[in-house]
């Protein structure tokens, strides 16, 4: 059976069922550490366990979907070892979340390899970063793929 494709909509919050108005509740009180467990989030904004693992991963505030910054970064590197987990020290010492990281296999001596982030957790401005990682020694390139704010 072949999969659906996901859809997603913008909905104002006063047409929205209560029960996903207290799981929304729910989820920033685990968020803010207000609470110390699920059950003592659903338990003050009373809501069900299963209402809330029902809603969780369905239902965002819109603040949260705006915030999430991706971007998509290209490297040519020298194969070296301890090359790529230094770059990942680089990015993860910026604040930036690590999404994937795709490598391939190191031909006369060089590899390409992609790294998608969030950089919504930056402490630095991308254009730090990409200098930062241009200056090491066996970065030959680096490139914006993509990014979507």
């Amino acid at each position: 059976m072949a999969e659906k494709e996901e859809q997603f909509y913008l909905v104002r919050s006063d047409v929205l069922p209560e029960s996903m108005k207290k799981t929304l509740q729910a989820k920033e009180l685990l968020e803010r550490n207000k609470v110390a467990s699920v059950f003592d989030a659903v338990q003050q904004v009373d809501l069900s366990r299963s209402v809330f693992y029902k809603y969780r991963d369905a239902v965002f505030p819109f603040r949260a979907m705006v915030k999430q910054r991706m971007i998509t970064l290209f490297f040519h590197l020298e194969d070296r070892t301890g090359t790529l987990s230094e770059l990942l020290a680089i990015v993860a010492g910026s604040g930036g979340n690590i999404l994937t990281i795709h490598q391939t296999i190191p031909l006369q001596g060089r590899a390409n390899v992609t790294i998608s982030l969030n950089t919504a957790g930056m402490h630095t401005d991308i254009q730090s970063l990409l200098d930062d990682l241009r200056a090491l020694a066996y970065v030959d390139k680096v490139e914006v793929l993509s990014s979507e704010a």
